[in-house]
């Protein structure tokens, strides 16, 4: 097995560290020979905070997985999140440049570096120009415009943003551990890669990857990105507040959400409720460890869960209602990250959004998948799949606007002169 044919993902959360390493197979699979799982020190709402204890997780979890894998890790794919990441829609236009009208790739180019020229602070920079749709003399809806005719050229695309420190910083604790950073992505557009069909975005979908600081979201409509941001507030806000409302050590609030908290099964009024006579009224913390802890009355539990949860649903609700496509989504909700796995999210994600909801788990996934295939691991198998796509693309002749999704539009536009206009 070549070299060229493994990928690695390092996922750089705000509770764990994530390294994949995986031989791409074809069609768009893999098969992971590697796995690097260790708890995230350093990292806080997704961004670096401390660089020393940011740089021991990433090391500690590279050797796992080189170790599992058996192979040096020279390069990697990086996901990032964070509440400094903001997106927006802009639109290029250029006049085509041949005198007989033939859209040349220098064209494609040429355009969506038009789409990018837009007005951001010093302290940012863009992380990701993706096309959405070309329109060639008024006609909407091309996907690949080179070679055909026109005089005029415009592309929508969608341009995520984000602080330049926090990309910096990320990149450096990286390198700090010998490894190359092939591409830096927005977790919830690797994420998508790994839960999302073509049908599924055609559709309409909004993707939800709760992590533990962060809650990433991505909205598809027409089968292309439409809006995306990441929300500064995770699953880790509930265990602080269990931690603070039962008094408790937060080691012992993760325990006792991920244990002691039932499913919800009764919806009443926008209420939600417990089965107690299933599940009992009351939670003993002395079987936690907790000394002399007493009796906790599980409705106490849920409306400190459910409170938090409620907040967390507004506020991508807002941002649902801000992307302007509410009404557009017939394929709902589909929740990843290790957020997700909390009993009865999905049933309060229905009620709070008002739209189907569903639990995602990584596709495509062979090899070393115990574990893996879990909606907590769905940002690295996203990275990996990011990976193959971005290889793939940067091995074929003719340029692609799905190219220049993947690659730096400078390093496209040198290509495109040196081979077609020498």
């Amino acid at each position: 097995m070549a070299q060229s044919d493994i990928i690695v993902a390092i996922d750089v959360g705000t509770t764990k560290v994530c390294t994949l390493v995986a031989e791409a197979r074809q069609p768009g699979k893999m098969s992971i020979i590697g796995i690097g799982n260790v708890p995230s020190q350093g990292i806080r709402k997704g961004v670096v905070v401390n660089i020393e204890e940011t740089i021991s997780s990433i090391s500690a979890s590279l050797e796992e997985a080189e170790r599992m894998a058996g192979y040096p890790i020279d390069s990697a794919f990086i996901s990032i999140g964070g509440g400094h990441i903001s997106s927006l829609n802009s639109r290029g236009v250029i006049a085509v440049s041949r005198a007989d009208g033939e859209i040349t790739h220098e064209d494609v180019a040429r355009v969506i570096e038009a789409a990018q020229a837009i007005s951001l602070p010093m302290n940012r920079e863009v992380l990701h120009v993706l096309p959405r749709n070309f329109v060639v003399d008024g006609q909407e809806g091309v996907q690949n415009p080179a070679g055909m005719t026109g005089v005029r050229l415009e592309v929508e695309t969608h341009v995520v943003n984000a602080a330049s420190s926090a990309v910096r910083n990320l990149a450096k604790c990286v390198a700090q551990t010998g490894v190359e950073v092939e591409e830096i992505v927005m977790s919830p557009l690797a994420a998508a890669e790994a839960v999302l069909n073509q049908d599924d975005k055609e559709l309409g979908v909004c993707l939800l990857d709760i992590g533990g600081g962060s809650t990433d979201i991505a909205i598809f409509v027409e089968g292309s990105i439409w809006h995306s941001t990441v929300l500064p507030i995770g699953s880790s806000h509930i265990t602080n507040d269990l931690a603070i409302g039962l008094r408790v050590p937060f080691a012992v609030a993760e325990k006792i959400k991920k244990e002691a908290y039932q499913p919800i099964t009764v919806f009443e009024e926008g209420t939600l409720f417990e089965d107690v006579s299933k599940n009992g009224d009351s939670i003993d913390l002395d079987a936690y460890g907790v000394e002399k802890g007493g009796l906790v009355a599980r409705e106490s539990l849920n409306q400190i869960v459910e409170a938090r949860l409620n907040e967390i649903f507004d506020m991508v609700a807002k941002e649902i209602k801000k992307s302007g496509q509410q009404g557009l989504l017939a394929g709902g909700v589909v929740l990843t990250g290790g957020g997700s796995l909390l009993p009865g999210i999905s049933e309060v994600a229905k009620v709070n959004l008002g739209l189907p909801s569903r639990i995602g788990k990584p596709l495509n996934v062979l090899g070393l998948t115990d574990g893996i295939e879990s909606p907590a691991f769905v940002t690295p198998v996203g990275l990996i799949l990011w990976g193959i796509k971005a290889r793939e693309q940067r091995e074929l002749i003719r340029v692609s606007p799905m190219q220049m999704w993947f690659t730096g539009f400078g390093k496209i536009r040198k290509w495109v002169k040196k081979s077609f206009f020498p």
